[in-house]
């Protein structure tokens, strides 16, 4: 069985760790737990052919870019970076982490999260600025940890990159 380590990049309370425990463990929790260092999960996928272990790398909220450890995200196969939809400045921490990544990592497969779906009344990251992400080349895809929407969508879409690759 092939494993992959994927990352769980973005700014503090963007909901990472909601999403990695509503897509392993089908869960979602109102309570804010800090994650501190790293935590690691692990689900088995099932691919069109064959199945792919993803491990699943919990990383600590970061204020800036500087602040990531570049030490968790060696071995990376690829990583998810989160977005909080409701909050404008999440996505350009994201933008700044990817850019960290790139330069510890290389180009590696990922996907844009923009997290907190359902709070669609308090969404402030414009269809402008994922339009114009993916017309870069990115997937961005729209998740709730809350309501489930997206989240395994997100992890497949992931996981069949990495499978190609």
């Amino acid at each position: 069985m092939i494993q992959k380590k994927v990352c769980m990049l973005g700014t503090f309370a963007v909901g990472k760790t909601s999403l990695v425990r509503r897509f392993v463990e089908s869960i979602y929790s109102d309570k804010y737990h800090t994650t501190v260092g790293v935590k690691i999960d692990k689900k088995l996928v099932q691919l069109d052919e064959s199945e792919l272990m993803l491990i699943l790398w919990d990383i600590e909220g970061t204020e800036t870019e500087h602040e990531l450890r570049r030490s968790y995200l060696r071995g990376a196969a690829g990583y998810l970076l989160v977005a909080d939809g409701t909050r404008q400045d999440t996505l350009y921490k994201a933008l700044a982490l990817q850019t960290r990544v790139i330069e510890t990592v290389g180009s590696v497969p990922f996907l844009l999260l923009m997290n907190k779906a359902d709070l669609t009344e308090e969404w402030c990251i414009s269809e402008r600025e994922t339009t114009a992400l993916r017309e870069r080349g990115w997937q961005v895809i729209q998740t709730s940890a809350k309501t489930g929407l997206g989240v395994e969508d997100a992890f497949h879409a992931l996981a069949k990159k990495l499978g190609e690759a």
